[in-house]
């Protein structure tokens, strides 16, 4: 049987795990998009992150583990860029962020489990996050991300 992978990336800060967990469950309108509406920092809450018109995912924080582990269900998104057919991909995915303390900083791991090379906005989509981490290790290392 052959295993589907998730999309995956590790990263790792000169910070804290308690400065990574805060831009995960605080700070997110500073690496990620302006955009932002609801809150993030409790198990259970909800917030929607836009980017400009055609492209939104509304979230609900499942899991937080303080300084260890941020869970975000996507309850509903929509990609709506031109010549993509299925543009909800994104619903009823999650997104599991794990925070390793290490000697001199923090290992950030991002698994999307359920965006897979199989589904149709991978590319688009693994472009976004590599977009997306690299603003949150500029945000946490610098104070200035680049958020959408």
């Amino acid at each position: 049987m052959m295993t589907i992978e998730n999309y995956n990336q590790i990263i790792q800060l000169s910070r804290s795990p308690d400065q990574v967990f805060k831009a995960l469950t605080e700070e997110i309108p500073f690496w990620w998009t302006a955009l932002f509406e609801g809150a993030s920092n409790s198990k259970n809450d909800r917030f929607t992150v836009r980017f400009g018109d055609q492209i939104y995912k509304t979230i609900q924080v499942e899991e937080l583990q303080k300084n260890e582990k941020v869970v975000w269900y996507v309850e509903d998104s929509l990609i709506a860029v031109p010549g993509l057919k299925n543009q909800k991909e994104w619903i009823g995915t999650t997104i599991v962020w794990s925070i390793l303390e290490k000697e001199k900083g923090t290992i950030l791991q991002l698994e999307h489990i359920g965006l897979q090379p199989e589904i149709e906005c991978y590319a688009i989509c693994i472009d976004g996050w590599r977009q997306f981490v690299k603003s949150l290790e500029l945000y946490v290392e610098t104070g200035k991300g680049q958020p959408f």
